[in-house]
């Protein structure tokens, strides 16, 4: 599911919201103001994982640097 940043352009306080659809989007407001003039900043995935068995998205041990103990 898609997450996107969002920049009001009347406050300039920056949101994530989780948006499920176009319509869903065209109606937003800025929660800080309520204003409906927004920009996009950037967009990310929402993830589930299958359990802790799962294989982590960077591998492991991987250039990310993280690491998991299974």
């Amino acid at each position: 599911m898609p997450i996107y940043v969002y920049q009001c352009q009347s406050c300039h306080h920056t949101f994530e919201e989780l948006v499920f659809s176009d319509n869903q989007a065209a109606s937003l407001s800025c929660p800080q103001c309520q204003a409906t003039v927004l920009i996009r900043k950037q967009a990310a995935f929402a993830t589930t994982s299958g359990g802790h068995d799962a294989a982590p998205a960077c591998g492991s041990g991987g250039c990310c640097g993280c690491s998991f103990d299974n």
